[in-house]
């Protein structure tokens, strides 16, 4: 759809924002519904065509799903007796797996050149954003399985919307790649550990199995990743040749399927806790996928061969707002009730991140550019990983609610502090 024909949702946004307002005020409200989910996507499809507003765009198609999960919760539950809930957790493990691609061995290594900025930036991490999700959650009262929730998202590693916000403010880009790559390393344990120390007051923590569950639901897909990231971009001239590119796109779909069908559910147990294989089985058809594409693209077409870098954000941003509309469906009732305190916790949360990882980052005597790097890895959390813990270990649809709302607001945040950044040019620029 080309950007002159998006312009002219402007006009399909302004008169279904006055039908909203007009069914709204004369209790037609069955009709408001509709109204706004196609206000909101009108305006998200406008602003995809507008050079400065098009960053909004992802934030606005979240309001579009919310409102209709809010208005169709029943369409967002399940589809022909399937329940759409099964698909979070596939869909976060094909949103690492992009995380993976975008990263190399390389990200890792940067940790020996800059280990002061990197030790700096995980020290902020998970000390600042935890501790300050458990003191907002007691400030507003919220019942356990929502407190644990805020804690949750407070726990978790940087996002990976952190580099790009990063870049767009002239900070440190291989620093926050590398910082967001190392928290997610080392998140297993992290989390874990903070929740069962932090939000075990409110709900009960089970170590392992979390850990466990971030191993299969972000690890595994994020080195599947990894190996993508060498086949798409690796120089060798074996992964330019179209008959390794099949054999390859070929074993690994064999083997995904095989590992579906023959081998254990579970890859490890301790206790209860259990190391499922679907993030095996994701991650193998992924690579096997991306394999046999760059086969297609790259060799028999000869298309461009950044083709992954402009599919992944589209595919990451349908499987976020899924997630959140799919989230939202099962808690209506509970977000209508503490959906504006819900809200006002997560602008606190993410402003005192970034407040406290800019000027402790200063404290440390790092760098401008470095400063702004750990603003924004100390401000973003993954949002995503802290949705699918929270329903598929916390098994609560209502701790989930506050990853829910965090993930769209840091963006909105983000943005706005990048741009604002951005016409301040720091002294010292990013390295490489």
């Amino acid at each position: 759809m080309g950007r002159s024909v998006l312009r002219h949702f402007r006009i399909v946004f302004a008169v279904a924002l006055l039908a909203a307002i007009v069914t709204f005020l004369t209790g037609h409200r069955a009709f408001s519904g509709p109204a706004l989910i196609v206000t909101f996507a009108s305006l998200a499809l406008y602003c995809m065509s507008h050079p400065v507003l098009k960053s909004f765009a992802f934030t606005i198609w979240v309001f579009a799903f919310v409102t209709a999960s809010m208005a169709y919760p029943v369409a967002f539950m399940s589809w022909f007796g399937f329940d759409l809930g099964i698909l979070i957790v596939p869909l976060i493990q094909i949103i690492m797996f992009g995380m993976g691609t975008t990263l190399s061995v390389a990200d890792f290594g940067r940790v020996a050149r800059m280990p002061w900025p990197v030790f700096v930036g995980f020290v902020l991490q998970f000390s600042i954003m935890p501790i300050t999700a458990l003191v907002i959650a007691k400030a507003f009262g919220f019942e356990p399985e929502v407190a644990a929730g805020v804690v949750l998202i407070g726990s978790c590693p940087g996002g990976v919307a952190s580099n790009l916000m990063t870049y767009l403010a002239g900070g440190n880009v291989a620093l926050s790649v590398t910082m967001t790559a190392c928290s997610t390393l080392i998140s297993p344990i992290m989390t874990p550990f903070l929740m069962a120390k932090l939000a075990g007051q409110f709900i009960e923590i089970e170590f392992m199995k979390m850990m466990f569950e971030i191993i299969n639901m972000i690890i595994v897909p994020i080195v599947a990743g990894l190996i993508a990231n060498r086949i798409l971009y690796g120089r060798q001239k074996a992964l330019a040749k179209g008959s390794i590119l099949a054999a390859v796109g070929i074993g690994c779909v064999l083997l995904g399927i095989c590992i579906a069908a023959f081998a254990p559910t579970s890859v490890l147990s301790y206790g209860t806790a259990v190391l499922k294989k679907d993030g095996f089985i994701v991650g193998a058809l992924l690579i096997g996928v991306v394999a046999l594409a760059k086969l297609v693209i790259g060799v028999w077409l000869r298309g461009p061969g950044n083709w992954m870098d402009k599919a992944l954000p589209v595919v990451s941003m349908a499987g976020i707002v899924l997630i959140i509309a799919i989230i939202t469906a099962r808690s209506a009732e509970k977000l209508m009730s503490v959906g504006l305190y819900l809200i006002g916790a997560a602008v606190l949360l993410n402003f005192i991140g970034y407040v406290l990882g800019y000027w402790l980052a200063r404290a440390a005597r790092l760098d401008e550019s470095a400063c702004r790097t750990v603003a924004f890895e100390v401000g973003m959390q993954n949002g995503g990983m802290a949705s699918g813990l929270a329903m598929n270990v916390l098994r609560s649809a209502p701790a989930a609610l506050a990853p829910a709302i965090f993930g769209p607001w840091m963006n909105v945040s983000g943005s706005i502090l990048a741009t604002w950044w951005h016409r301040k040019p720091a002294t010292t620029r990013r390295t490489s």
